[in-house]
């Protein structure tokens, strides 16, 4: 067959069928993959609380009440990619979700530390240092605003 006789393909349709093919990779050799995070919040919900919304009055997006953080511990919220620390009451950081090792999103915050399943690394909850490798770099810190109960990505 000649490139002649072959279908011409608009360059919308060329470049749809390239983001396909594209997106459709995902494996880092490692055995593991990312996963795409469901549309849903992942912000914990409880009695009382209001689920979070889209966009807060101030602009950002609500991810959760403060008494959902544990003091000393944290959440992660995957669709927002961010993790919320309160390493002591009252004190609130947030840090990018995404590990500076290869990408995996963190999946838990236990005993003072942020923690990634792909390959161990694990960040402080006070300042998102790195505790133990492999990661190269701290979590980058994400701005948050506290503001009558609610913390909101700004």
């Amino acid at each position: 067959m000649t490139a002649d006789a072959l279908p011409r393909l608009s360059r919308r349709a060329t470049l749809v069928a390239g983001t396909v093919l594209v997106t459709g990779c995902g494996d880092d050799g490692s055995g593991s993959t990312a996963e795409t995070p469901p549309a849903a919040s992942s912000a914990p919900s409880s009695p009382g609380a209001s689920p979070a919304s889209p966009r807060a009055s101030s602009g950002g997006t609500a991810l959760a009440r403060t008494s959902e953080i544990p003091v000393g511990g944290g959440t992660v919220f995957k669709d927002a990619k961010v993790v919320v620390t309160q390493p002591t009451e009252g004190d609130f950081k947030a840090f990018s979700a995404v590990c500076t090792h290869q990408g995996c999103l963190v999946n838990k915050v236990a005993d003072g530390t942020i923690d990634c399943p792909c390959h161990g690394s694990r960040y402080r909850i006070t300042d998102g240092s790195v505790v133990a490798g492999p990661a190269p770099r701290p979590l980058p810190a994400e701005q948050i605003d506290v503001s009558s109960g609610t913390i909101i990505l700004a």
